[in-house]
């Protein structure tokens, strides 16, 4: 393994993205300062290792030295499941690549789908084909242990002070408690939430939020000490995501199904419940997406003055002239609100010229791009769907926040300060999208303007 890079000057977003199926995946390294992809795969040497096919999750280790990848390639007939590790390109004027990509080989059948770690010697991953979860040991890059959960494990979430690791399990309705030592289970009492999707754990280590998606959607608080469910409050049939600020001790909680996100105050201490401070709404004729759209994620600033929600619109037939009535097209979009009174600020269109069409005799842009199959989220995530067909993150320097969109085969960055002293072309205003960048080809079929579409990313990790 190389050398990690200083964290002290270390600052980057990685998007991971589909492919077609039987070719790998691709990862993206976006340089916060510079706005610029400054490491990519696949390798421009064919001969050299890649991601897996179907990229499904990504973590990056506390130190940042290593980023990892799940990939379910078993969906494909002669596809390996793997987790694939490689090294961050260095912060530097010169773009320094990516390191050699290492591959972890799972069994076949495990459908990696989720990677979590708040150590740097483990990595644990949850396997929704052979319901279980897996540790690796980031020195050797080999599964040193795996254990049995529930059926179809979804999300993962280790404690911040390393003892125990929480699974969310999709197909038995529960929630797994394992220490990490040795991956043994601990009695659990109290859980009975149906179709649990996703699991944070708060920064003090004695709470952790479970999600559920089906019947009534419940965010489910687990006492750590105890393992036992002390609150239960409702967020609505098909919530999908959680996003914990640990700045400002808050949970925010998506529902596309009902355009709805949630903001949850949770106080710290050890026997504190959520209480829910904001309920926002994103159906037709809200402030935020006055057509309706569907919220499937959200970020906020470190510095604790804005958060952001990703959603999507849909249309059958297209406002876009770009796109064309006679077309159905996706719309993403991204909405700034005030973190201290919950209002909204502005709502961004995302894509900008270039690489998007433009009229600028008319000063008309692209704001829509026809609808990718294999971006459509499913009702029941699986490692065959897509689970986030937009997701947001933001740099932990607030400078920054990225959105990635599936169907556009691009990453919006948006600059959140009135400072833009690394693109002096664009607008000095604060929330403007200042570009797109593209991912790396796909294998797919030439499209109409001669090019290989770009691959689909569907996820954002951010280093430090």
């Amino acid at each position: 393994m190389e050398a990690p890079p200083a964290p002290a000057n270390f600052h980057a977003v990685f998007g991971i993205s589909h492919n077609v199926p039987n070719f790998p995946g691709g990862a993206m390294q976006i340089d916060v300062g510079g706005d610029s992809i400054i490491g990519e795969t696949p390798s421009s040497d064919k001969s050299a290792p890649n991601l897996g096919d179907n990229p499904t999750h990504a973590a990056i280790l506390p130190n940042h030295s290593q980023v990892f990848v799940a990939s379910a390639g078993s969906l494909s007939p002669g596809g390996v499941d793997v987790v694939s590790a490689f090294t961050p390109a260095f912060q530097s004027s010169t773009a320094t690549g990516l390191g050699a990509v290492i591959s972890i080989p799972l069994p076949t059948g495990s459908l990696p789908v989720f990677l979590n770690t708040t150590e740097n010697g483990f990595l644990y991953v949850a396997n929704f084909g052979t319901s279980s979860v897996s540790a690796i040991n980031t020195s050797s890059s080999a599964v040193v242990n795996t254990a049995i959960v529930g059926a179809n494990p979804v999300a993962l979430a280790e404690i911040p002070n390393g003892l125990k690791l929480y699974v969310a399990n999709q197909g038995s309705n529960s929630v797994s408690s394992l220490n990490t030592v040795d991956l043994s289970r601990n009695v659990l009492t109290g859980f009975s939430g149906i179709t649990p999707v996703w699991v944070v754990a708060r920064s003090d280590s004695q709470k952790v939020y479970v999600l559920t998606q089906g019947g009534t959607g419940q965010l489910v608080t687990i006492d750590t000490a105890t393992d036992t469910v002390t609150s239960s409050l409702p967020v609505g049939a098909g919530a999908n995501f959680i996003f914990y600020d640990p700045n400002l001790n808050r949970l925010y909680v998506t529902n596309p199904t009902t355009s709805t996100v949630y903001v949850f105050s949770v106080s710290g201490g050890a026997n504190d419940t959520p209480i829910q401070i904001a309920a926002i709404s994103f159906a037709s004729g809200s402030s935020p997406c006055p057509s309706g759209c569907l919220p499937t994620s959200v970020t906020a600033l470190p510095d604790g003055s804005r958060f952001y929600v990703a959603s999507y619109q849909t249309a059958a037939s297209c406002p876009d002239p770009f796109v064309g009535a006679t077309s159905a097209c996706v719309i993403p979009t991204l909405a700034v609100f005030d973190a201290n009174n919950y209002t909204l600020k502005t709502a961004l269109m995302l894509l900008t010229d270039p690489p998007f069409a433009a009229n600028l005799n008319t000063n008309t842009y692209q704001f829509a791009v026809p609808p990718v199959a294999a971006c459509a989220s499913a009702a029941l995530y699986s490692p065959s769907t897509t689970r986030f067909r937009v997701f947001t993150a933001a740099s932990p320097d607030s400078s920054r926040v990225y959105v990635s969109m599936c169907d556009a085969g691009a990453i919006a960055v948006i600059n959140t300060s009135d400072n833009n002293a690394n693109n002096p072309g664009a607008p000095s205003v604060a929330d403007t999208v200042i570009t797109d960048l593209p991912a790396a080809f796909s294998a797919g079929a030439i499209q109409s303007n001669g090019e290989p579409p770009n691959q689909n990313p569907i996820f954002l990790l951010i280093g430090q």
